[in-house]
Formats: structure tokens, C-alpha cells, sequence
């Protein structure tokens, strides 16, 4: 099967990248092993302090709403991170101290929402915070199964009974201006946030869950959705095995579902990511690329890879694979041609680029670009 270019992953930078690449003609095929990064996202593009109108474009053709603020937003923990470029249903805020009072709203079973540690963090913000749970009929299914009780499993159901969840918060509301509700609305019908907030009696604000990420999934669904309309090929459940590499090109991959098949291209893009996409692997002694070998960089004293403090930047984190000024990884030293690494099998390498989903969508749109621009010479 041959491509003009060849994604291994398919989360943010994969897709980012396919779609980019689709638009502009040219043939390509996402190889995704299945779960990543995007099934942790938390709604805001970390390190994108400015408002890149290419990505906004791209999302709005995917149906995915983006808004700009610079400002913080509010963690599943009660504290304040700064955000600027975020999901339409995520809410920013000048300062910690938006609303007088607020009423934290959970579903009776489900663990995966801090409401103690979010009405800790908004009362030392200086908002006084009452909790309240609602025990809804249509969940008991799940409820009698904690390992059924997630953000996914009850968002299919807030889908269809989100006019009944409003019903109720509106009766439990006393002289709040503010509600906080878990962020499981919206999987399958981006509108129905919007519609909860405007049916609302009060401001509402949507926190984020333990993973899967709700507004995660869903950004996946609709860009993969946009992906294969343009003509994209979405090799879902499928992982990239081996290369085929010569002169330092690499000719063809082979994946585990295709067999003897491999797919040939003129580009590849390494979008795999970082240790839980398996994109890197480690073990006591070493950390490595798994699929070409590549180049990592990393400290050879394995007392550097981490610091004792729980809480604190772990130094793994940063390690990622080597690439030159063009994000051609290395491979003994030397740049494979054809091949672009991008999102965060880089790790922190390329600081330029970011971090989180700025670096992933940074760095996608720089290896587009250059592979457009050596198709026009």
C-alpha cells in the first residue's frame, strides 16, 4: 500500500498532521494503536499562549468550537493553572475569585470527581461552596459497578437526560451564582454544554474528571471523523512493527495487523508520543524508540531520571528523541531524511515547540510545512 506519507499515531499530532496534509492533496494513512494522549486532554492547549488562527481553522472545519482568553482555569484539584486557547466548553477566568458562590454538583456513585479537594482550593480563592449530589435513576446500571462508574459511561447517558439534569440542579440551587458540574456532557452532541449553560439559572462551569477525558474523546471522535473525510486512511487498533530502511531513508513500515503488507511512502511522520503510547519504552538501563531505533536523549545515571518529591517535574518527562533544525531524527548521529518526529516522543528536546498539546500541534504544523515545501522544489 503506498501513501505519500505514512503517520505512526493518532492522537493530536497525528491528526493535526493527516488533516493538514489531506487539504493540501496528498495521500496519507494514520497508523493508530489505540488509546493516547487525547484521552487525557484536558480541554486547554498548554503552551500556546497566543491564538494560532491555522489551528482554530482547522478545529472549526472539524466542528470542534476553540475560544481565547488569556487567563486561568480551574483544576480538578481546586487550584488555577494558566490557559488561554481552550475548548468552547472549558471556562477561563481572570482571577481565581469568579463567583461569590458556588454549588459543586456530583452524581451519587462516581468517584472520579474531587468535589472536597474543588470547594478546598474555591474557598481559599475566597467563594463559598456548598456540595450536593444527585442520586439519578439512570445511572443505577452502572452504579453497580465501580468499574463501569467513569466519565465516558455516564457522559452517554448525560447526553439524552441533560434537560432532567438541569431540572434538578436548578432545584437544588439556593442563592448560588455559580454551578459546578463534572465535565461528562457533550460526548456525542458537542452542543449540549452550550445548552446546559443556557438553560441554567446560574453561571456553570465544567471541571475536568479523572481519565478518559470526555472533551478528549470527543475532540478525537471529530477530528478523526474530519481526517477520513478528506479521503484520509485510519488504520484504527493497528502498531507500526518495523522499518525498512536505506541510505538513510526509510522505504516502507510494517504494521501487526497488515501482514506481509507494508505500507511504502514518501514521508513518514513519527506522532507515536511518550511512554503511554509506548511511542518511547524504558527499562533500569536505558530508554529507547521502539519502531526505528532512534537516537533518545537521556541522562546515562538512572539516579537522574527522577526526583524523590512525588509532586515535583519529573526529569524522565523531558527525555524524547533527538532531531536536527528540521525534526528529522537522528539515527547514530545521523538525520533520517524522510521522516519527521513530532508531539511528545520529542519530549522537552525542542523547547522551542512547547509543551503538552502546544508542542504537539507546533510541532505537526512545522513538519507539514516542510514536507510541503520539498514538494514544490
Amino acid at each position: 500500500m503506498r501513501f505519500d506519507t505514512v503517520i505512526i499515531g493518532g492522537g493530536l499530532a497525528g491528526l493535526v498532521a493527516g488533516i493538514s496534509l489531506q487539504k493540501e492533496g496528498r495521500s496519507t494513512a494514520i497508523v493508530s494503536a489505540g488509546q493516547n494522549a487525547l484521552h487525557f486532554f484536558s480541554g486547554s492547549f498548554e503552551s500556546l499562549e497566543e491564538a494560532p488562527q491555522r489551528l482554530s481553522e482547522l478545529f472549526g472545519e472539524a466542528g470542534i468550537r476553540l475560544h481565547y482568553c488569556s487567563g486561568i482555569r480551574l483544576m480538578p484539584l481546586g487550584t488555577f493553572r494558566p490557559a488561554a486557547l481552550s475548548l468552547e466548553d472549558v471556562s477561563l477566568f481572570e482571577t481565581p475569585g469568579f463567583a461569590r458562590k458556588a454549588l459543586i454538583v456530583n452524581f451519587a456513585g462516581y468517584h472520579d470527581f474531587f468535589t472536597s479537594f474543588l470547594a478546598e482550593g474555591l474557598e481559599k480563592a475566597g467563594i463559598a461552596c456548598r456540595i450536593q449530589a444527585l442520586d439519578l435513576p439512570e445511572l443505577e446500571r452502572i452504579q453497580a459497578s465501580p468499574s463501569e462508574m467513569r466519565s465516558v459511561q455516564i457522559a452517554r447517558t448525560m447526553d439524552r437526560i441533560w434537560e432532567k439534569v438541569v431540572r434538578e440542579v436548578g432545584a437544588l440551587l439556593g442563592d448560588e451564582d455559580t454551578v459546578i458540574l463534572p465535565q461528562v456532557f457533550g460526548l456525542r452532541d458537542i452542543t449540549v454544554p452550550g445548552r446546559i449553560r443556557q438553560a441554567m439559572p446560574a453561571r456553570v462551569v465544567f471541571v475536568g474528571t479523572l481519565p478518559p477525558s470526555v472533551p478528549g474523546i470527543r475532540t478525537q471522535a471529530l477530528l478523526k471523523r474530519r481526517y477520513e473525510v478528506l479521503g484520509g486512511t485510519y488504520l484504527s487498533g493497528d502498531e507500526v512493527l518495523e522499518a525498512d530502511l536505506e541510505d538513510g531513508t526509510v522505504q516502507s513500515v510494517a504494521t501487526r495487523n497488515l501482514g506481509t503488507h507494508r505500507l511504502l511512502a514518501e514521508d513518514f511522520i513519527l506522532a507515536s508520543g511518550g511512554y503511554f503510547s509506548k511511542g518511547l519504552r524504558s527499562n533500569p538501563f536505558r530508554i529507547w524508540e521502539p519502531v526505528f531505533g532512534l537516537d533518545v536523549d537521556f541522562a546515562g545515571d538512572r539516579t537522574a531520571w527522577y526526583d524523590p518529591a512525588f509532586a515535583a517535574d519529573q526529569p524522565y518527562m523531558a527525555y524524547g528523541v533527538k532531531t536536527d533544525a528540521s525534526l528529522h531524527p537522528l539515527l547514530d548521529g545521523m538525520p533520517v531524511k524522510n521522516l519527521y518526529a513530532v508531539g511528545s516522543v520529542l519530549g522537552a528536546t525542542r523547547p522551542e515547540f512547547g509543551s503538552g498539546a502546544g508542542l504537539a500541534v507546533r510541532s505537526a504544523f512545522r513538519a507539514v510545512d516542510a514536507i510541503l515545501k520539498e514538494e514544490a522544489l
